[in-house]
């Protein structure tokens, strides 16, 4: 696979010692053990050079020579691996893409449900020009299309972070199909794209800003639900719905506005559709803390593609581990048991199927009266 995409993006023909096979294994090798920089990388290799030949004859490189494969070599070839790799699994379980069943209130929408946003990946602005966003700052966005059935990406877009979410939101939604829910942040709020999903027939959820001005039409009755107040319609040139909840947000009731182009839903499915949307938060949340996105390898913008890539596709491959493995601890854990096995010749079957958690402590039974308080005979 990794040498068929290598001659597709020219990836090949540009390599003489340092094979595309060698690269991308170095740079798994840099997300698995949180290298924080080239020297790392290429020490913790050449030490390991006899275990590491074992892995389909893959080889050790030099500083300069990663340092020159990962600006030169076109990343592409990583993103093209990793959607590749993601049908192969699908392909090789089809359980794996069909995800789980939702639990609560939602598992009643049978159909695909879409969460849209974008996640920033600080950067170095004084080495970075070409990712400067304000004066000192510099930085990367990831925006996603996330699955909420089996948490996997759909679409993902890596740019600098100088561009507002909103010019994305298109080639996000570009392939959603007919019946399908996308639920998204107002930084995606475009009128103009809301009316091209309603007109594709994709339902959609998303809130209202501020200052949006609106006309009532007619008020609906949908749900007896304390915490939703009654909904409203708007034009553009459609109808739309305005629903308005209360939110617990950090221990405090917030009102909040949402909008959809879904006239027959409760009030309260509405806002538990836009509830759902933070299973991305979780999903950016789980990749950066298990993930090396802080310390890059390169400071050219094809150097930052090619790890976020290599991380992406490291992170699809522990999610299809714990898959076969019915893996019930964190997704934390399982990277943290694997990076420590990482040099180790493991039967890897039996190390996660007989992996286990440690019993808690068992409870001391005490008698009120033995208990000494100071001061009191």
């Amino acid at each position: 696979m990794v040498s068929n995409l290598a001659k597709e993006h020219g990836v090949e023909a540009k390599s003489r010692t340092f094979s595309p096979w060698s690269h991308v294994v170095s740079l798994v090798h840099a997300q698995l053990t949180h290298a924080i920089g080239l020297n790392d990388v290429c020490d913790s290799l050449q030490m390991h050079r006899e275990a590491l030949s074992t892995i389909r004859g893959a080889t050790p490189p030099s500083r300069n020579t990663l340092s020159h494969a990962n600006k030169t070599r076109c990343s592409g070839m990583a993103e093209a691996l990793y959607w590749k790799m993601m049908n192969h699994l699908m392909t090789l379980s089809p359980a794996f893409g069909r995800g789980k069943t939702r639990r609560g209130y939602l598992r009643r929408f049978k159909v695909m449900i879409h969460a849209i946003d974008s996640t920033t990946i600080q950067l170095v602005a004084n080495c970075m020009d070409w990712a400067k966003h304000r004066r000192r700052k510099a930085a990367a966005k990831c925006h996603l299309r996330l699955n909420l059935q089996n948490f996997l990406p759909n679409c993902v877009i890596v740019d600098t972070a100088r561009h507002h979410d909103v010019t994305q939101a298109s080639a996000l939604c570009a392939k959603l199909q007919e019946g399908e829910i996308a639920v998204f942040d107002k930084g995606y709020l475009d009128f103009g794209l809301l009316a091209n999903l309603d007109h594709r027939g994709v339902r959609w959820v998303t809130r209202a800003k501020d200052n949006m001005a609106y006309r009532v039409v007619r008020t609906l009755d949908t749900t007896d639900n304390a915490r939703v107040s009654p909904s409203a319609y708007r034009f553009y040139p459609d109808a739309l719905r305005r629903v308005v909840a209360l939110v617990e947000v950090d221990g405090q009731n917030r009102e909040m506005v949402f909008l959809t182009n879904h006239m027959g839903w409760s009030a309260w499915s509405v806002a538990e559709l836009y509830r759902c949307r933070w299973d991305i938060e979780v999903f950016f949340k789980e990749i950066k803390q298990t993930l090396q996105l802080a310390d890059f390898l390169g400071h050219s913008a094809n150097a930052v593609q090619w790890q976020v890539w290599i991380g992406l596709l490291v992170h699809l491959l522990l999610r299809y581990l714990a898959f076969l493995h019915s893996w019930q601890h964190s997704f934390t854990r399982l990277f943290t048991v694997l990076r420590s096995a990482w040099w180790h010749r493991w039967y890897l079957n039996d190390l996660l199927d007989s992996y286990g958690t440690a019993k808690p402590p068992g409870r001391i039974c005490a008698a009120p009266e033995s208990a000494f308080l100071p001061g009191f005979a």
